[in-house]
């Protein structure tokens, strides 16, 4: 059985400036979904340019309470190996169809994130509809989080964390020291949001790329492991005021160089399908217009009511990490 701190495993080894090691990373993941927002069309772009603090905020919420409600885990990864080895090939892509195959138990075991994409498609699409603000920033800001987790080549296996290779830590190194080391040399120009004609067959190609890409993350960081003295692949840095044991920054560089852009490639991708996958729900709604709601205010109750949810996630979160 899973736990469900899927990454607990590499907080003694890295980390990141959150209380919780993420999917893709604390920056990441709000790059992701700010970049994203600057390739709708005009008539989007207005609204989620106004809105831009909140779509970029709250990009992690689903990391924030991933360890305080039941369910959330499962919706940020697929373990695709534990069904073969041709199980991209071979996978059913509609929910009902992996159901009989598999059971639902089964399937939340190991991971449902291409049809979790798929869930939070239809509610953004049901927000745009409705023309509720909040409800399409909200949904915005989570189905963008999901999406970037499924680029993500170790959220498509089992050995998500190294822990089957004596690579443990592997998760945290990828998906955030090393944006946060070069995503500043990346390019980020991707083209203007286009329509998804079909989104499940969308995410699940996206699903297929990252986890063609798993087996090199893993045997390049093996292969480089080899002929590094532990001296050299660790050091120690000062973050929050402490002193902690994180991946050198000279074996980062040679791992990065390794993968000959891997990290930038899945980003870019990201991106694309985030804002493409606004823009087609937006489509799909009928294209209500938004400059009518751009100028939405959260009142203070509200406010107080996202407050005080984020609270319970971490408090949630803390005694679920000290009962683990």
């Amino acid at each position: 059985m899973r736990k469900s701190i899927r990454i607990g495993l590499i907080l003694s080894l890295l980390f990141i400036g959150t209380e919780l090691v993420r999917g893709w990373g604390f920056f990441a993941h709000q790059r992701i979904n700010r970049l994203a927002a600057f390739t709708l069309p005009e008539e989007m772009l207005g609204f989620y340019k106004e809105h831009i603090v909140f779509l970029t905020e709250h990009a992690v919420d689903p990391d924030a309470r991933r360890y305080a409600v039941k369910g959330e885990a499962c919706r940020h990864y697929i373990d695709l190996d534990i069904y073969g080895d041709s199980a991209i090939y071979t996978m059913p892509h509609k929910w009902e169809d992996a159901k009989a195959l598999y059971t639902e138990d089964t399937l939340k075991e190991y991971g449902i994130v291409p049809w979790h994409i798929e869930t939070m498609r239809k509610r953004l699409v049901y927000a745009f509809r409705s023309k509720n603000p909040y409800k399409i920033l909200k949904v915005s800001a989570e189905i963008g989080h999901y999406i970037a987790d499924s680029n993500v080549p170790l959220h498509t296996t089992e050995n998500y964390n190294g822990q089957m290779t004596n690579q443990k830590g592997i998760h945290g190194f990828w998906e955030s020291r090393l944006p946060e080391l070069f995503a500043e040399d990346y390019d980020f120009f991707v083209d203007k949001a286009e329509y998804v004609n079909d989104p499940v067959e969308r995410a699940w190609a996206n699903v297929k790329t990252a986890h063609l890409a798993m087996d090199s993350v893993l045997f390049l960081e093996r292969e480089l492991n080899a002929k590094t003295s532990p001296d050299k692949k660790y050091s120690f840095e000062e973050r929050n005021k402490q002193t902690v044991k994180v991946y050198s920054k000279e074996y980062s560089a040679k791992y990065h160089k390794l993968m000959k852009g891997m990290v930038e490639r899945q980003m870019r991708a990201s991106i694309k399908m985030v804002a493409d996958f606004w823009y087609t729900c937006w489509v799909d709604a009928g294209q209500p217009n938004l400059d009518e709601i751009k100028n939405y205010e959260f009142d203070e109750e509200l406010k107080k009511q996202i407050k005080e949810e984020r609270n319970f996630w971490k408090n949630r979160t803390v005694k679920s990490r000290e009962h683990n």
